[in-house]
């Protein structure tokens, strides 16, 4: 079964289904009384998330939220832990496992729409937050520059997924993954590079910033309309309507108290710059990008093929700069073809190719609520 937000062949009592699939498997997990929820035991989400959570209206998100857990990460030699967010696998598969980091500033609720069709591709999924971004614990803030970030990720990885990965990343996650992938090889068997913004030299200017001025900047990034915008700008036919909650979702992660903090260090230290790493990654890749991605030029998708020592391109047409929203579908498919192999079964996608990618979830929460 092939799975969408709204779709004619997937149809509002199955999508109400899945709903209750899901909160089935989180208050098996924490219990209900453990987090935020509606008191009648549908929804339970996280204690440590935003109360905010409960006003958004995409039921992908909304289910993705209830399974984000925090798993401790050593970072020090001295033993010290950060709590980490991510979002495990229900079964652990005999195949390598696929992890899923995000774009810049994001969290793991960015994989809302395509998480649920890995799974039912049969792929172990893995979706982890950067240090610095998402839902971890930064109370005793860290270090959050690149070398913070990597050390975190192979920590993560050396604990508790312990085999070699097919890492994707979107955007700004696409530079995380390289430097991970060149830096750790033994812990990337492939990579999976979507809408890739890889040719940045870091922050630029704006790490030389007055810290005042540094926070000034910083507290823009979670202005309502600012993010908007960018969303507008970052699909190619999504409606006003989706956009405007996937906005509130993009920001969810900005209401923990040590957000600013957390960027504003990231931003002075540098960022990241991966121009010079590129060509010596070694692992077998696959690069996804929207045709009509107004974010990041398709010139530079040819140039970071062909830069690349072994990679395959993919064009999603009608897309913009994140496919693994607009075109879940496609993504999941290229994906799981792509880390499965010749073992991957058409079987498991027999229904992609008819299902529609979602118009708008808002527009669907209407008759979702009504039952």
């Amino acid at each position: 079964m092939a799975l969408s937000l709204v779709s004619p062949a997937i149809g509002v009592e199955k999508l109400r289904k899945l709903r209750r699939g899901f909160g089935a498997l989180v208050c098996g997990a924490y219990g209900n009384g453990n987090g935020n929820g509606n008191g009648n035991g549908d929804e339970v989400f996280p204690s440590f998330l935003p109360k905010q959570v409960e006003k958004i209206k995409d039921p992908f998100a909304r289910s993705l939220a209830q399974r984000i857990q925090r798993l401790p990460v050593q970072i020090g030699s001295s033993g010290s832990c950060i709590m980490s967010s991510c979002v495990k696998p229900v079964i652990r598969s005999n195949s390598n496992p696929v992890v899923l980091l995000h774009c810049f500033d994001s969290s793991c609720l960015e994989w809302r729409c395509t998480y649920p069709l890995l799974e039912e591709a049969g792929l172990e999924a893995w979706a982890v937050d950067v240090l610095g971004w998402g839902f971890s614990d930064l109370e005793r803030l860290p270090p959050c520059d690149v070398a913070s970030k990597r050390h975190h990720l192979y920590q993560l990885w050396k604990s508790h997924i312990k085999r070699p990965v097919i890492l994707v990343g979107p955007s700004l996650g696409a530079a995380v993954a390289i430097d991970f992938a060149v830096n750790y090889p033994e812990a990337v068997e492939k990579l999976v590079l979507i809408g890739a913004s890889v040719y940045a030299e870091g922050t630029g200017n704006l790490s030389k910033l007055y810290r005042p001025l540094a926070y000034a900047g910083v507290s823009l990034l979670k202005s309502f309309p600012l993010r908007l915008c960018s969303n507008l700008l970052a699909y190619k036919s999504i409606s006003f309507a989706t956009s405007f909650d996937w906005t509130n979702v993009g920001l969810l992660h900005c209401l923990l108290p040590w957000w600013e903090d957390a960027t504003v260090n990231f931003m002075k230290s540098g960022g990241y710059n991966v121009i010079a790493q590129i060509k010596q990654v070694k692992q077998k890749t696959l690069v996804i990008w929207g045709e009509h991605d107004q974010i990041v030029s398709n010139k530079l998708a040819m140039r970071l093929q062909h830069e690349l020592q072994d990679a395959i391109m993919h064009h999603i047409p009608d897309c913009g700069h994140l496919p693994h929203l607009e075109k879940p579908n496609s993504v999941a498919k290229l994906i799981a073809d792509f880390a499965q192999g010749d073992r991957c079964q058409e079987a498991h996608f027999n229904n992609f190719k008819h299902v529609k990618r979602p118009n708008s979830v808002v527009e669907s929460i209407t008759d979702l609520t009504r039952g």
